[in-house]
């Protein structure tokens, strides 16, 4: 009698713990098929770029500017980062590369983002100009991120699309031959549009993101026309990542790495950098970082004068091949958020 109620007993125990179990698994999926749909949405979107997988014969290309300073704005290498500040987020950076080698790099650029009231769904917008040799461009793209709770920080999912336009004028040049069919007329203007996407986490001790800044290549024709074209083998996929060492209320230290791979046959590791910074009385922000793809040592000051205003300057001094042509590159930047939620007893790394 006593095992067959001892029997009954676990099955009825089984059976409730099955039910448990069920009833578990549907509440997780309740609770995050939203959260699946967007993330299918989001894989969908690498694969799913219009266009035809061609070889670049004749590929065109205006770069992607390298900064040092993009820790304090991630919008220049992740669309995710859009409203990830909390506030109306303001930035403005001035780049000078390879200074002292004629026709080197001049990069402006502006950029702004903001999480709306729903504090999920963030906009951007950034602007950059660049001036290098002859040739002037401009790029304009705007940002979408749509944020998720997830423990105790966030996952974002960013988009971006935009135009990249260059222009090159050849009237400056001394021609040996003033009759030069080469240089006769300018180069056409290029309207490059493109789109990429990224993901991006954040807490309060680490980040993390991954970004394929642009989904389209573009190449020049036997006609002279530009054509786009999708090809997953011209992808470069930026990596990021980092986190916060607290050894006092004055002094905390914040390592981060920053990796772009691509996925092309010709190149490889495009930017490898491994950074440090040291922050002081959470007001004075000082490190550096090193570049191994170019063998650059970066120095870097920012100063958080308060909980809405930071400057920064940086100095990259090349001790490899380049030191024999280039005095480095600097770039000063201003950040400034409206409306901004930090305080000082609360101050964000990120």
């Amino acid at each position: 009698m006593d095992r067959s109620l001892k029997r009954a007993d676990l099955l009825y125990l089984k059976g409730i713990d099955q039910m448990f179990l069920r009833r578990f698994i549907y509440e997780i999926w309740y609770m995050n098929r939203i959260r699946f749909l967007l993330l299918c949405l989001f894989i969908n979107s690498f694969t799913t770029v219009p266009g035809q997988a061609v070889p670049d014969t004749n590929g065109i290309s205006l770069g992607y500017p390298v900064y040092s300073q993009y820790l304090q704005n991630g919008l220049m290498i992740n669309p995710a980062y859009t409203g990830t500040r909390g506030a109306l987020s303001t930035f403005l950076s001035y780049c000078m590369q390879w200074m002292g080698t004629p026709g080197a790099p001049v990069i402006q650029s502006v950029s702004l983002h903001t999480p709306l009231k729903n504090d999920k769904v963030a906009l951007g917008l950034m602007a950059q100009f660049m001036q290098f040799g002859y040739t002037k461009s401009t790029s304009i793209y705007g940002d979408y991120a749509y944020h998720i709770r997830m423990g105790k920080g966030k996952l974002s999912f960013g988009l971006k699309g935009g135009v990249d336009i260059s222009n090159t004028d050849y009237s400056g040049i001394d021609l040996t031959d003033p009759n030069d069919d080469v240089f006769i007329k300018n180069d056409r203007p290029y309207n490059l549009f493109n789109v990429g996407a990224g993901v991006y986490y954040f807490g309060e001790k680490l980040f993390a993101g991954a970004s394929v800044p642009q989904f389209l290549s573009y190449r020049k024709s036997d006609a002279g026309e530009v054509q786009a074209f999708h090809s997953f083998k011209e992808y470069d996929i930026v990596f990021s990542a980092g986190g916060l060492v607290t050894f006092s209320n004055f002094l905390k230290f914040k390592p981060s790495i920053l990796v772009d791979y691509s996925l092309q046959s010709t190149k490889k590791l495009t930017q490898f950098d491994i950074n440090g910074n040291f922050i002081l009385g959470d007001l004075i922000w000082v490190g550096g970082s090193y570049r191994t793809s170019e063998e650059v040592a970066v120095g870097i000051l920012q100063v958080q004068v308060n909980q809405k205003l930071m400057f920064g300057f940086s100095y990259d001094y090349p001790v490899g091949r380049m030191s024999s042509y280039s005095k480095g590159s600097s770039e000063f930047i201003l950040r400034y958020e409206f409306g901004s939620k930090v305080s000082a007893a609360n101050p964000r790394y990120f």
